[in-house]
């Protein structure tokens, strides 16, 4: 295990449910004990981790690492892809989808062993229309659901769950062509969602064989349906048993454009964004040096979500009972 070198850490001050002013100083505590050479960069503006993290890869840092949720890691990454310098993630943020994809604990303390451990994986990413996403990028109803989201200031997944409810009762599914592997699929669809990595987060597995080292991206399409069978495709995600769904058909593919009627909302690894009528989606293997547990487990529907669940459980305690024995 080689010995990690000069380090920045990038912090969202605003991302996650959780205060910065309480983190930063524990985790440098920790990388102080550990040895570690670090700088602390904080962000002051939507972009601004990206612009910090394209000048420490300039500036030949070893690492790079993103305290914060699923936006900060896909700005920190974006500065990232391409370059020798790795992304390390602490994940703090209200989902955390990469990080749990990984197998990157939602613990503090647990992700800084992981730093350590100086392991480093090359992990592809995506693009639509030339866009950046590391863990899923989504049309229909995940979209409208982070386009609410973004228009109210409160986060958690107690808002989220609200914002979910809400957007469900009243969204329409509309159509879209795919074309994938010369193949051309025109389907009324609740959601199209592209993965590079297997889950949303919070373990809400869309789809759960994507790999982030397979050089492929799968497209998950949830087909329209009634109230009660899309209720129970959600069901699925956190079960994983999403892939024997009849409403579910996956395509595994390192491109395909998607078409819809008119521009509307999108989603990059949960943030919001417009996209025109004609997005066309791109696979990039292995262009990013990412820091990962060196042991991984295989996935198996139902225990593996079990398992994820209870761990959060006992985390979730844990925090709020820290002197419990």
């Amino acid at each position: 295990m080689a010995a990690i070198g000069r380090c920045m850490m990038i912090v969202n001050p605003a991302s996650g449910t959780v205060s910065k002013h309480r983190i930063v100083p524990h985790v440098c505590k920790r990388l102080d004990k550990l040895g570690i050479n670090y700088t602390v960069s904080p962000t002051r503006y939507p972009g601004h981790a990206r612009e910090l993290a394209r000048e420490a890869a300039a500036d030949s840092y070893d690492v790079v690492i993103a305290v914060g949720g699923d936006g900060t890691v896909n700005e920190v990454a974006s500065g990232l892809v391409g370059s020798a310098t790795a992304l390390a993630i602490i994940p703090t943020g209200s989902g955390n989808g990469l990080a749990r994809h990984l197998g990157i604990p939602v613990d503090i303390d647990s992700s800084i062993r992981v730093i350590a451990k100086n392991n480093v994986i090359s992990a592809d990413y995506g693009t639509a229309n030339d866009k950046p996403f590391f863990c899923t990028f989504g049309v229909g109803f995940d979209a409208a659901v982070s386009e609410r989201c973004a228009r109210q200031k409160r986060r958690g997944i107690l808002m989220y769950l609200k914002n979910t409810i809400n957007e469900y009762m009243s969204f329409s599914p509309e159509e879209y062509v795919i074309e994938a592997n010369g193949q051309v699929i025109t389907d009324r669809a609740f959601l199209v969602v592209v993965c590079n990595a297997s889950q949303y987060g919070n373990n809400a597995f869309v789809a759960p064989e994507a790999s982030v080292t397979d050089g492929e991206l799968d497209i998950t399409i949830v087909h329209a349906g009634n109230v009660l069978t899309q209720a129970f495709v959600g069901v699925d995600m956190l079960t994983g048993l999403i892939g024997k769904n009849a409403l579910v058909d996956t395509i595994r593919t390192r491109s395909a454009v998607i078409r819809r009627r008119e521009t509307g909302a999108a989603h990059l690894d949960g943030d919001a964004v417009e996209m025109p009528p004609l997005i066309e989606i791109k696979c990039h293997p292995g262009k990013l040096r990412v820091l990962s547990p060196t042991n991984s487990t295989r996935f198996v529907p139902l225990l593996t979500p079990t398992r994820l669940f209870f761990r959060d459980v006992l985390l979730t305690m844990r925090h709020l009972f820290p002197n419990a024995k």
